[in-house]
């Protein structure tokens, strides 16, 4: 009890530490970004108008989604299926769904020409025949329904069955986030590198592994990645279920996506043929080999499994491994021009520009500055 109390002292001096590090981060990045966009306008975003609309800042926003929308599958299942054991991660998982998709939204709002318009221009618009359209009330209502679970649990003798219709809310808007923005690619029948009946499927079971990673690594990480600081019943969690999961969510992940390069590798629709550039990349072996089965081998070998740094590498490349899959998946799908012409070349090219790189950072930086905020205030780790 007497470790416990110092190393909580020891954390939330670590958290401030991180906090004001973010902060920090997020002033710099955040104001060489809006000073790019104020003098550039949206030049300067390396997309163009030969048919490459979604760049960068798109793949951060997906990718902050889906994985707050993982965090919170996971966290509501443990609540609605009474899985006392991950009572300790439950809050964490929640307040970092919310982190991630503040961050991720915040991008968002910044690669829009007219941020503010849209949070009433959207809504109002009633254009029900558009999946993007669900899409932003479907997160909307998440929001709502986040923060009501999380504010019901700021009680400290909260119990799991008298939230779980909450977290069946919860579970049910998170699942239909996610399953809206695999149909928002899935049914564009005009890109055949993203049009799959699978991918609302896919975007789930990603979610589901971006949330394990992330739970792992910002548990690590809110004790400072001091694993003696780190309470009996979450080292119990991680090297039981936690790590299993995560092993079986790489797995699953791995198969969609060999599934889909050997498709589009034996496929002649125009668009798949980008899978002959992307397949030979040193970016996809970085993803396949480094980022998943790398991940997978320290998770399944008994050696390793158990093993704090092992837990904390897995969960790190992981998280890499994700945001370049959603790099290679919403870039590679525009590569090809819907309409070529003499005018475009085969592929089109594309890497983001500074300006979309900072915007990586001001996600990141706000994520953990919101993450850590949480931590401090909200006693988030009380539950171990």
């Amino acid at each position: 009890m007497t470790s416990v109390t110092v190393s909580n002292k020891e954390i939330t001096s670590k958290q401030l530490g991180i906090m004001l590090l973010a902060l920090i981060g997020l002033g710099i990045a955040g104001g060489i970004a809006i000073s790019n966009l104020m003098a550039e306008g949206h030049a300067a975003y390396n997309s163009s108008n030969l048919g490459l609309f979604w760049g960068f800042p798109i793949v951060i926003y997906d990718y902050f989604l889906l994985t707050s929308t993982g965090l919170a599958m996971i966290a509501s299942m443990a609540l609605i299926f009474g899985g006392e054991d991950f009572r300790p991660i439950v809050r964490r998982a929640l307040w970092l769904a919310l982190a991630g998709l503040i961050g991720g939204v915040a991008v968002l709002m910044m690669e829009l020409g007219h941020p503010l318009r849209a949070l009433w221009a959207i809504p109002f618009s009633f254009a029900f025949s558009s999946p993007l359209y669900w899409k932003v009330m479907a997160v909307s209502f998440y929001v709502i329904s986040l923060l009501i679970l999380q504010a019901r649990m700021m009680k400290a003798d909260w119990r799991m069955q008298d939230l779980r219709i909450n977290a069946m809310i919860t579970l049910a808007l998170a699942l239909g986030v996610t399953a809206i923005a695999g149909v928002v690619y899935g049914s564009q029948s005009f890109r055949p590198f993203w049009a799959s009946g699978d991918i609302p499927v896919a975007f789930i079971f990603e979610s589901l592994l971006g949330g394990l990673a992330f739970i792992i690594f910002f548990t690590y990480l809110a004790y400072a990645f001091n694993a003696a600081a780190v309470p009996d019943s979450v080292k119990r969690l991680f090297n039981d279920r936690l790590s299993g999961l995560l092993a079986l969510a790489i797995f699953i992940h791995l198969l969609f996506v060999l599934a889909r390069m050997s498709s589009g590798l034996y496929g002649n629709a125009e668009g798949l043929q980008v899978w002959q550039t992307l397949a030979t990349s040193p970016l996809f072996f970085a993803e396949i080999f480094i980022g998943l089965l790398l991940p997978l081998v320290l998770l399944m070998y008994p050696g390793t499994r158990i093993r704090p740094w092992a837990q904390i590498l897995a969960s790190l490349l992981v998280m890499n491994a994700l945001l370049i899959s959603r790099y290679e998946y919403i870039i590679g799908g525009q590569l090809v021009p819907l309409f070529k012409g003499s005018w475009a070349p085969e592929l089109l090219s594309y890497a983001p520009s500074p300006t979309e790189w900072l915007l990586l950072l001001v996600a990141i930086f706000l994520s953990n500055a919101v993450n850590a905020f949480g931590e401090v205030t909200l006693g988030l780790g009380r539950e171990g």
